[in-house]
């Protein structure tokens, strides 16, 4: 991609930004909600106004008009999208700038396809971009070019929340670590709410256990058995094993528990709370993405996401 190509995209982005502020603050209803009920039969634009406050906000420099498109959806499309977003799974839209033709990629790498914009090449490439920026890990909205034809590109990518069930420096410099990588954290430290929170879980979520006590092997049995999110635990080796005999004797199937990391982390020779910390982040990272979670210079594949 060229200079004036990055940064078209760049302004294309801080666009798709400042329509998504105005929107979160209500006052998009007023020429959305006509335009959405006519798009459940057939496409259609309408015109808004992004106010100077909004634009600013998002890192334009002023004020501006806004076309927005709306468009049917497909049964299957809807699934898809509706169960990802349900799910907190990633997924994306693409359509072609009159609405007539939608693309929709869920779940892990966007590889699950439903829909055309009506030619191989221009959905190879609408793919390959919305998947670029599902690898980013932020939502992002863009008009681009795919293969001669011009399309609309929108990328929802879910916020992780780690878990954290337990206290002390390791769970402080956990959120820590959170922060940077701008996920939600949750802590808890009594078992009925670390329950709870472990059945809100969505696939993207992370749970770290610090807590060593039999009791809170209810809060890895509800993980286990559901397949949601990252399922993590901290402990030494003869605490893994003796909290491995408990689940199995709990019910806890052995394909089950090999979801579960612990001890948790990659080994990197962890000393302190803060190291310990990007050991478990990076181990969480790495699975989600398929690496190893090993030194880069032996590593084959790509560098990136």
């Amino acid at each position: 991609m060229d200079t004036k190509s990055i940064e078209e995209t760049r302004h294309r982005r801080l666009a798709g930004d400042a329509l998504r502020c105005w929107a979160e603050q209500g006052r998009a209803a007023a020429v959305a909600l006509p335009l959405l009920s006519s798009a459940v039969a057939s496409p259609g634009t309408a015109k808004g106004h992004v106010t100077e406050v909004n634009a600013l906000d998002a890192g334009l420099a002023c004020a501006g008009g806004a076309q927005l498109l709306g468009h049917p959806l497909s049964a299957p499309a809807a699934a898809a999208l509706g169960v990802a977003l349900a799910d907190g799974e990633p997924c994306a839209l693409a359509s072609t700038v009159d609405g007539s033709a939608v693309l929709v990629a869920a779940g892990a790498g966007l590889k699950d396809v439903v829909g055309t914009l009506g030619a191989p090449d221009t959905d190879e490439v609408a793919l390959a971009r919305m998947r670029e920026l599902a690898r980013v890990g932020a939502t992002a909205t863009e008009q681009g070019d795919a293969a001669g034809i011009p399309v609309l590109l929108d990328v929802w990518v879910p916020v992780t929340t780690m878990l954290i069930v337990g206290r002390g420096a390791i769970g402080t410099a956990l959120a820590a670590q959170c922060e940077l990588l701008g996920w939600a954290v949750r802590t808890e430290t009594e078992l009925e709410p670390a329950v709870s929170a472990a059945k809100e879980f969505t696939a993207v979520d992370v749970l770290v256990l610090l807590d060593h006590g039999p009791a809170f092997d209810a809060v890895l049995v509800e993980l286990l058995r559901s397949g949601r999110g990252f399922c993590g635990a901290l402990g030494s080796r003869h605490t893994q094993e003796v909290r491995r005999r408990r689940l199995l004797a709990d019910g806890i199937a052995e394909e089950e528990l090999a979801r579960l990391h612990g001890p948790v982390g990659l080994d990197v020779g962890a000393a302190r709370p803060a190291e310990t910390a990007v050991s478990v982040v990076g181990e969480v990272l790495a699975v989600r993405r398929g690496r190893s979670g090993g030194p880069l210079t032996t590593a084959a594949g790509r560098i990136g996401g």
